[in-house]
């Protein structure tokens, strides 16, 4: 069995006296891909937030590679090697694909240049990553904002990847995409497995997406740990059961 790369271990995480977080725990091995379902407020956000950096817990332990993690931020997790892909996906409409994708990280040149943004290499670098995860289709010249809903998600995903991360999180990113475009989606989640990344991805999409494009489905229920399942050996009809709290018969009729 491969030995998880990203290991949490007893997180809680407290707001005031609200416990959105309670002694969970969660693996995330190389060349996997995990579902991270519940219903609304069972606490899947703010357990993404916690290892994106966004959120440092009150208790538990954050592994990476082995090593305990301590203060947490952003920057230090995206470092490590940790990507995060919001359901909100931050991209700027009126810029193109190229300028999204090293938006904030742009390649500039020499200071003897006034460190000009250099528009040739990160145009060279963005189809590299676009062919490596077949999505040679998109237009890096179209503004993001004349794009499919399906075609900004891919941008979002492939700007996550672009520096060679280990882990991607990736936050409901089938959310209102029509059918093909969360198949497409599914299958960049798929290849981004087959080249050896972790991927973790919360979905309400549990009888097509989940079910069909990830390896090991994680459930939370209030904040805890509900259950766990391989996506092959269960049907969405039990996952749904674990997550409501609904009767323990049904998980064990199949």
């Amino acid at each position: 069995m491969t030995e998880p790369i990203l290991r949490l271990r007893g997180i809680t995480k407290h707001f005031g006296n609200v416990k959105a977080l309670t002694d969970v725990s969660l693996d995330l091995e190389p060349g996997k891909v995990v579902a991270l379902v519940g219903d609304n407020g069972a606490g899947k956000s703010t357990l993404v937030k916690v290892m994106a950096g966004a959120h440092r817990p009150d208790r538990g332990e954050y592994l990476f590679e082995g090593r305990k993690v301590e203060g947490a931020t952003p920057a230090s997790v995206a470092d490590m090697g940790v990507q995060t892909v919001y359901q909100d996906l931050a991209l700027c409409n009126n810029l193109d694909a190229v300028q999204n994708l090293f938006l904030g990280r742009e390649l500039t040149g020499p200071w003897w240049t006034g460190f000009r943004v250099t528009r040739a290499s990160a145009e060279k670098k963005a189809k590299d990553v676009l062919r490596r995860m077949r999505l040679d289709s998109i237009s890096l010249s179209r503004n993001v904002g004349a794009m499919s809903g399906g075609q900004r998600q891919n941008i979002a995903i492939a700007r996550s990847i672009l520096w060679e991360p280990k882990v991607v999180l990736l936050d409901e990113p089938t959310a209102a995409l029509s059918h093909s475009a969360a198949e497409q989606v599914g299958s960049l989640v798929r290849e981004l497995a087959s080249h050896g990344l972790a991927v973790l991805v919360i979905s309400h999409d549990i009888h097509h997406f989940v079910l069909d494009n990830t390896d090991r489905i994680e459930v939370l229920r209030l904040g805890r740990n509900a259950g766990s399942f391989n996506s092959r050996d269960v049907t969405g009809e039990q996952v749904v059961n674990v997550m409501v709290g609904g009767d323990e018969t049904v998980n064990m009729a199949g």
